[in-house]
């Protein structure tokens, strides 16, 4: 049971909403959604140090997916504490609401320990069908919603198609469904076109998750259209588990082929300059934070493509403080828009006079994102960076430096606008004491990660 604590706490939670649901409850629930997160927080921790083996080989439990579980009921605890206001979500759905929202975190969960291509596909499709159904649960603007949740489901059946594909040509190479069996198989394929097809088609599903170049269409859209909450949730947690897949399936080969890295440095590339050409010139919070991530994805290949230099550690430690850089973000989105309405650049006018902890939140998230010292996300890069170049990629390097210099334009646009802009007829905001409290912890950890980075990076090579 040991093995399985932070899935036993997600399904336990899972299941609580899910009789809430039935029964038709509407109270808003929220202190019990708070208080189960949290639990299902610590528990996640205290099964780190889980290892083992379970039905019959196909889940395997180490510190490598642990870490990976504890990433994850972080995120989704924080987007728990996150969520306030039933002016997002009608109250009567708030039940299902909450139902989905783990349903998800415990597919992506197992997503992190499947080592076997069916019981990742399983992970997958748990995850991902309880995300479709979240998409539309807004309470306004409803063309709007709807078209978002089309495009995701449709996006999403699509990457999952190809992904199945990928996988069906490795198991006609293995001859079996097993990742062990895979590596064995592998390296007689490997440098053959049908190998590096397999994988690359593989692999589509989480560049999808990732929203990676070019599977990134639908992140703009679904992000707009979306709810607030529903938003934060899947700019965060599902990079984190597409992250742990990609750093396995590339662990499948002592060295990834030469065919394999250069259609990921060119992805990275691509990712990294249509994210941040076209963060320049976007207007809603949200659609620029969407392009801010598909510029990020492709800063995490950095990682995947060298992990014989320590790239799948500055991976994770990328992916860890990308997910409280994001937080902070949407938590100033999420905040100012106490309607549940999306959130206009301009619209952060004079910020620094209506909540000073809501504009300092913003800014030193904005500076992570950008990668500007002392925070976590330069310090993040750092580590990507120096592990690509140790391979050799130093073209890579090079592309992403200058489309971090690109980034800071758009990043520094928002402090500007929260700093230097007068409010207006805009309101002062007042802010409860668990929202104040979340500020400062993301503040914390964001600085904290950049300042005294080396015993978690210590912590996340033990991993390998």
């Amino acid at each position: 049971m040991m093995l399985l604590l932070p899935e036993s706490a997600m399904l336990l939670f899972s299941v609580v909403f899910l009789f809430l649901s039935l029964a038709g409850r509407k109270e808003t629930h929220f202190f019990w959604a708070r208080a189960m997160a949290l639990a299902g927080f610590v528990l996640s921790l205290l099964g780190v140090s889980g290892e083992g083996n379970l039905f019959f080989g196909a889940y395997h439990v180490d510190l490598f997916s642990q870490i990976f579980k504890a990433l994850l009921s972080a995120g989704f605890a924080f987007v728990v504490f996150m969520f306030g206001s039933d002016e997002e979500v009608d109250s009567a759905y708030l039940p299902d609401f909450f139902m989905f929202l783990s349903f998800s975190t415990l597919g992506l969960m197992m997503m992190a320990s499947a080592v076997e291509l069916i019981s990742i596909v399983i992970s997958l499709e748990i995850s991902s069908f309880s995300l479709y159904a979240i998409v539309p649960l807004r309470k306004s603007q409803t063309k709007l919603q709807l078209e978002a949740s089309v495009k995701y489901l449709f996006f999403g059946a699509v990457s999952t198609g190809v992904m199945l594909f990928g996988m069906g040509y490795l198991y006609g190479m293995a001859g079996s469904t097993f990742l062990a069996d895979i590596i064995r198989a592998l390296p007689e394929f490997i440098f053959q076109p049908v190998g590096v097809l397999a994988l690359t088609l593989t692999m589509i599903g989480f560049f999808f998750k990732l929203s990676l170049f070019p599977m990134h269409f639908w992140a703009p859209d679904i992000y707009e259209g979306a709810s607030n909450t529903t938003t934060t949730f899947i700019a965060t947690v599902p990079k984190i588990a597409a992250v742990a897949l990609l750093i396995r399936i590339a662990m499948l080969t002592p060295s990834l082929p030469p065919q394999l890295t250069g259609i990921l440095i060119i992805l990275a590339a691509l990712s990294m300059t249509a994210g941040n050409l076209a963060g320049l010139v976007q207007k809603d919070v949200k659609r620029l934070l969407a392009y801010s991530g598909i510029a990020h994805a492709g800063y995490l290949m950095l990682g995947i493509i060298s992990l014989n230099s320590g790239g799948g550690a500055a991976a994770i430690f990328y992916i860890t403080i990308y997910l409280f850089m994001n937080l902070g973000g949407f938590y100033v989105i999420t905040l100012l828009s106490k309607n549940g309405d999306n959130v206009l650049v301009e619209d952060l006018a004079g910020l620094s006079k209506r909540s000073p902890l809501l504009a300092v939140t913003l800014a030193v998230s904005a500076f992570s994102l950008a990668g500007i010292p002392p925070t976590g996300g330069f310090t993040g890069k750092f580590f990507l960076f120096v592990s690509a170049f140790k391979e050799g990629y130093l073209a890579i390097v090079i592309i992403g430096a200058v489309n971090t210099v690109i980034s800071i334009f758009y990043y520094l646009n928002l402090v500007r606008m929260s700093y230097s802009k007068e409010p207006g007829a805009f309101p002062p905001i007042q802010m409860l004491f668990h929202e104040k409290a979340l500020c400062y912890a993301l503040i914390f950890m964001i600085l904290y990660m950049g300042l005294v980075p080396f015993g978690l990076l210590e912590r996340f090579n033990g991993a390998f």
